[in-house]
């Protein structure tokens, strides 16, 4: 069994849930970029992960399109002109993705705005009002 890669402080991946992939990278490169699978597509199972289901919550909302229905974080890589640096290129992005997602959100807590605040919005809504009502009434007509 393969060690586990520490994410977080109590968050290890499991290396067996990453399945890489080497594909022939875009753009330009010459002859080189016709030849060579250079570019890397990394595949993260993250019900095989061993990571905490909230963690894996966190981490699909994170990775936005690049997660698939059946939780799978999808990263390629195609910045280097080598295997080795774009797979450990996607492997840095995944690590950050899901250390990104340990990170549990401070809870938001609701607040009531102060009477200054009301008075003021309040205040400023009338002007704003004034300015219409005084607007209506002058409307010029090209006929002069």
């Amino acid at each position: 069994m393969a060690a586990l890669i520490p994410v977080a402080p109590g968050v290890d991946l499991d290396p067996a849930s990453i399945e890489v992939r080497f594909v022939r990278a875009s753009g330009p490169g010459g002859q080189n970029v016709n030849k060579v699978s250079t570019a890397v597509e990394l595949v993260c199972d993250l019900v095989r992960s061993g990571l905490p289901f909230e963690v894996q919550q966190r981490a699909i909302a994170l990775a936005g399109s690049r997660a698939t229905l059946d939780r799978r974080i999808l990263i390629s890589a195609q910045r280097h002109r080598t295997q080795q640096m774009n797979r450990d290129d996607a492997m840095a992005r995944l690590l950050e993705l899901l250390a990104r997602a340990c990170v549990r959100p401070k809870r938001r807590i609701a607040t009531r705005p102060t009477a200054g605040s009301r008075e003021r919005r309040l205040t400023d809504k009338k002007a704003v009002g004034s300015i219409k009502r005084n607007r209506s009434g002058s409307r010029g007509s090209l006929d002069d």
